[in-house]
């Protein structure tokens, strides 16, 4: 569905103390086979992992870290041989020469990975600074941001990143929208939409994304935010009487049904079109009904923008 982000799970161990990785996990968050890890352990000495005392191996943050330099540089060109001659010092200056717009997307990924979990925030900025200036935020969002924020999900189940992380991703983020979406003037004249997440919903970024899509197709936008009663919602459209009501169903409503929602609000809201996407959509195989549309890519947004542009 449009906007939903799909975790993939795998197994991981902790201590009591720290998050621990086995070599599986390092092989999915970085892209290389663990043979090849194995090899660069053995022959080059860029890692050192830890064993339990059952002489089980396992690695730590500052290995993660370590690893996604070493992969920067490595798919820019340079031979393992020469990047395990560097200091931890000389590695880390290596990499920060290697986060400019003309590097590889995947590059730009691990850089962006990197300045994450160093809480860089100036390193993060220029960056994301680079690929808006050099594409605008829509195409950044989708070539760069949506990427990135897929990897965080695999991290978040070895315990690899925390709150501070999230914040600190989620601010820098929910900034760089905000002055996109106050750059973009629309008419008053045009077609009116209102956007919202309702009550259990918190996916402020995804409702920024759309707002920003919305503006960019000439759409004027009542952003009535998240966590959003379904009163609020009806209140809104009598008084703001929009074509369109955009909402996202992801976590909300896990334990119950979403019909009698949708029904409900449909029926308070005629004419005006709701038009609905998320995980709980297509788990509960939801389907168009009355004045209810499901929006299942970003394709479809433009064509059911361009509907709309016409009528």
């Amino acid at each position: 569905m449009f906007f939903t982000v799909v975790y993939l799970d795998y197994l991981f161990i902790y201590t009591a103390i720290m998050p621990v990785y086995s070599i599986n996990d390092l092989e999915k968050m970085t892209g290389v086979k663990a043979h090849t890890i194995r090899i660069w352990e053995k022959r080059y000495s860029i890692l050192a992992p830890k064993r339990t005392a059952s002489n089980i191996r396992y690695y730590e943050d500052d290995d993660l870290q370590k690893i996604l330099n070493v992969v920067l540089l490595n798919k820019n060109g340079w031979k393992i041989s020469k990047i395990a001659c560097l200091s931890d010092q000389e590695l880390t200056v290596k990499v920060a020469e290697f986060s400019d717009i003309d590097a590889a997307h995947e590059i730009h990924l691990d850089a962006l990975m990197i300045s994450m979990l160093e809480l860089d925030e100036f390193k993060f900025n220029r960056i994301l600074d680079k690929h808006i200036e050099a594409k605008g935020m829509l195409n950044t969002m989708e070539q760069v941001i949506y990427p990135f924020l897929d990897r965080l999900g695999n991290m978040w189940f070895t315990g690899s990143i925390n709150g501070a992380h999230e914040n600190f991703v989620s601010y820098l983020l929910r900034r760089k929208l905000i002055v996109s979406i106050d750059s973009i003037s629309v008419s008053r004249k045009s077609k009116k939409a209102i956007i919202y997440l309702p009550e259990g919903e918190l996916q402020e970024l995804t409702l920024l994304y759309l707002h920003l899509l919305l503006l960019k197709n000439n759409v004027r936008v009542i952003n009535l935010g998240h966590n959003v009663s379904i009163k609020d919602v009806i209140d809104a459209c009598n008084i703001i009487k929009p074509e369109m009501v955009f909402t996202f169903f992801n976590d909300s409503f896990s334990e119950s049904s979403l019909r009698p929602y949708l029904t409900g609000l449909s029926n308070e809201i005629a004419p005006s079109k709701l038009i609905i996407s998320g995980y709980q959509v297509t788990t509960q195989n939801i389907e168009a009904f009355n004045n209810v549309s499901i929006l299942n890519n970003i394709n479809e947004l433009s064509t059911m923008l361009t509907q709309f542009a016409k009528a």
